[in-house]
């Protein structure tokens, strides 16, 4: 597993540092990991838990077919998944990786609320023996939101985990996502930075800040493909980081919400300032939306196999539906 710290990490010793990040373990089987060598800081074997962790120190923690206590195995944290069969859309596999377009509403991983029935239970369904290998994570080297579609990658193996867990920290995968925006942004920077962290107030929400920076810095670019009216924009978003809620998170911070985002963004407030010759028609073609309209519509990688690979995936089916709507409406 590769943790990179924060640019603005305080000094904290590596065993406090690291059962922060790895809640499912105890601080004495993380200084076990640290005295056999397990923990490795920018290449190189680490075996003092005092060791000072400093910004962007890159931590890679090897605890892959590793017994901490005898007879128990934790390389994987979803050991005890139940397979669920769900439908899940392959767009490509191979030995090293699977491709997944996946649909709004299927959450990736389990977590509070969201014990059963997540993609991770699919793929212990399908693909049992990625479990059964210990692969870490079963397999998942990066997540999308629950109600965001598109692409996602599997690893079938701990050597391909490894290998893209890397190009995701080098920020070597490139990830393309499209949103629908309120607003007009054509005369805004075409790129949104900030530093995103917990709401103090809403645990559950993120927020960006430039003033105390105080958070992980993040970055997104985006481009306009298309205007309706000056009341909603089609935007191509590339990430540069990857923090939760990024997307949703900078749009707000921008002003200009996602539509349809019922964590970040507020429509009616938009609807209210529309022209009344086209507020039902805005309310009818929301309503027909029933999630953020997010969708990760393309990537692009170095396989496991030393080739680069991209590929993409048609915007999801409700997306296009109002984007058809706003087309015929505008354009």
């Amino acid at each position: 597993m590769i943790i990179i710290a924060n640019k603005n990490q305080i000094k904290i010793r590596l065993d406090i540092f690291l059962k922060e990040k790895l809640s499912f373990l105890s601080r004495n089987q993380i200084q076990i990991l640290i005295k056999v060598g397990k923990i490795l800081i920018n290449n190189n074997i680490i075996k003092k838990n005092n060791y000072i962790i400093k910004p962007l120190d890159i931590i890679d923690v090897n605890i892959n077919s590793y017994d901490l206590k005898k007879n128990k195995n934790l390389s994987n944290e979803y050991n005890d998944i139940i397979a669920k069969k769900i439908n899940i859309n392959i767009i490509y596999e191979d030995d090293d990786i699977i491709l997944i377009n996946k649909p709004h509403g299927l959450v990736v991983h389990p977590g509070c609320g969201n014990e059963t029935k997540t993609l991770i239970h699919g793929i212990k369904y399908y693909y049992d023996y990625i479990f059964s290998n210990n692969v870490y994570r079963g397999g998942l080297v990066h997540r999308l939101d629950k109600d965001t579609s598109g692409l996602l990658i599997i690893a079938k193996n701990n050597i391909s985990y490894k290998f893209l867990c890397k190009q995701f920290l080098y920020k070597t995968i490139k990830r393309e996502y499209i949103a629908l925006i309120w607003g007009d942004v054509s005369n805004k920077k075409k790129i949104i930075e900030g530093f995103i962290r917990r709401d103090p107030n809403n645990r559950k929400k993120m927020i960006n800040s430039n003033i105390n920076k105080i958070g992980k810095y993040s970055v997104t670019h985006y481009k306009i493909l298309e205007i309706f009216g000056k009341y909603i924009t089609l935007v191509l978003c590339n990430l540069e980081t990857g923090r939760t809620h990024q997307i949703r998170v900078h749009f707000k911070y921008l002003g200009n919400p996602i539509i349809c985002d019922t964590t970040y963004g507020k429509d009616e407030h938009f609807i209210k300032k529309l022209p009344n010759k086209y507020k039902s028609f805005f309310k009818n073609c929301l309503y027909k939306l029933s999630r953020q309209a997010l969708h990760a519509i393309s990537i692009s990688f170095i396989h496991p196999n030393g080739k680069k690979y991209y590929f993409s995936c048609p915007i999801s089916k409700d997306i296009n539906i109002i984007l058809n709507e706003f087309r015929n409406k505008f354009l």
